[in-house]
């Protein structure tokens, strides 16, 4: 006979904003300033204009994504490595939070489900050591599914070879948290390591 509560078996995390943050906003604000824009709006045009959305469904590759960001913004298109590094000069990796979900294997098995266009994943790989933290890596344009919508939940689950109500999803944006949870899924929206750790610990999911 099953246990009325199921045991939680996997555990999958959002990339950016809860393992990979921009921590020093310096040059991503100075970035925005040059081309006359706030800080917001500049993240805007990159991470949720339609030629983002559709570069995270993966119409078309990282390169043309930037290339059209060159055209929105009116720089060169020889510009857009000077205009990338700009914008991710900020980013940090969240070490202490890597080591806690290195930990947690093999007691769970570890998912990392991300909205990101081609070519994140070599980039992220010659720059981070995050990846390998995790049994399954789904990055939104080699599918052709972003979150929130449920199929990409699916394959995850599928991919981590789990139920939904055996995972906990972890993202930063409510939206993302609410198509999980109509999936099935148990979910944290992060907002501090410290608090998801802690939440984590309630549910029994320590390494």
């Amino acid at each position: 006979m099953e246990d009325i509560v199921s045991p939680i078996r996997a555990v999958i995390f959002d990339m950016g904003g809860v393992l990979l943050r921009t921590e020093d906003l310096t040059s991503r604000t100075s970035l925005a300033r040059k081309y006359g824009l706030s800080r917001k709006e500049l993240e805007n045009i990159v991470f949720q204009s339609p030629e983002s959305l559709q570069a995270e469904m993966g119409e078309f590759s990282g390169e043309q994504h930037w290339l059209n960001m060159a055209k929105r913004l009116k720089f060169l298109p020889e510009e857009v490595d000077e205009f990338q590094h700009a914008f991710w000069d900020g980013d940090r990796t969240d070490i202490q939070l890597e080591n806690f979900i290195r930990g947690l294997r093999p007691r769970f098995k570890t998912g990392m489900l991300s909205n990101a266009w081609h070519g994140t994943r070599e980039k992220v790989a010659r720059q981070y050591t995050f990846l390998t933290a995790f049994d399954v890596v789904i990055f939104s344009a080699d599918v052709h599914l972003r979150k929130p919508d449920p199929r990409i939940f699916h394959l995850m689950i599928a991919r981590l070879g789990v139920k939904a109500h055996e995972a906990v999803f972890v993202d930063d944006f409510q939206e993302n948290i609410d198509g999980a949870q109509a999936v099935g899924l148990k979910t944290v929206l992060f907002k501090s390591r410290e608090e998801t750790i802690q939440l984590f610990k309630e549910m029994g999911i320590e390494a």
